[in-house]
């Protein structure tokens, strides 16, 4: 049902489906691949945080959109130990003041076995609810290195791109999805 409602929303605000919904197995892995590659490139240590990860779980097309009402909706893969292991989706709503669309890369990474572990087993994840993810703000050039993290789950948004402000990803619904 939330998928269906933000699928109308997107439709009306004229943003197409191939922008991420129903993408093959094939597509997922070649856009979570490049975005990774850009997260090492643009985040200074990137390379060395992700090899810390138990699990990294990348969405690295979500697109954003809302004319007071809005939602958003991508796909991504969860990657464990250099291999896509599942596929899912990520999707969100929210009312109150907003205009305007955003395409993001959204990435997760699992720090603690645990923290993942649980996040596999759920049969739906919700940020906020079912895990805490600690959002870490870092622009072209930073470096990782001088962030203290301790978390568990840790996420980035990067490639901003549109007019909409809103970096939370509290109330996201996390879904796997058969591929």
């Amino acid at each position: 049902m939330k998928n269906a409602i933000l699928i109308s929303i997107f439709m009306c605000l004229g943003i197409h489906a191939n922008t991420g919904f129903a993408a093959s197995a094939e597509e997922i892995d070649i856009r979570v691949s490049a975005a990774l590659e850009t997260f090492k490139k643009e985040i200074g240590g990137g390379e060395a945080f992700l090899q810390r990860a138990e699990g990294v779980l990348v969405f690295p097309e979500v697109v954003k959109a809302g004319f007071g009402v809005g939602g958003e909706y991508g796909e991504g893969a969860l990657r464990i130990a250099g291999k896509n292991v599942d596929y899912y989706s990520t999707a969100a709503a929210s009312i109150g003041f907003q205009l305007g669309a955003q395409l993001k890369t959204i990435i997760l990474v699992f720090l603690e076995k645990g923290a993942l572990e649980k996040f596999r087993n759920s049969s739906g994840w919700e940020v906020g609810v079912d895990g805490s993810v600690a959002l870490i703000e870092l622009g072209v050039g930073k470096d990782i290195n001088t962030v203290t993290i301790s978390d568990p789950i840790v996420g980035f948004v990067i490639s901003n791109k549109g007019l909409m402000y809103n970096l939370t990803l509290e109330g996201s619904k996390i879904t796997k999805l058969k591929r």
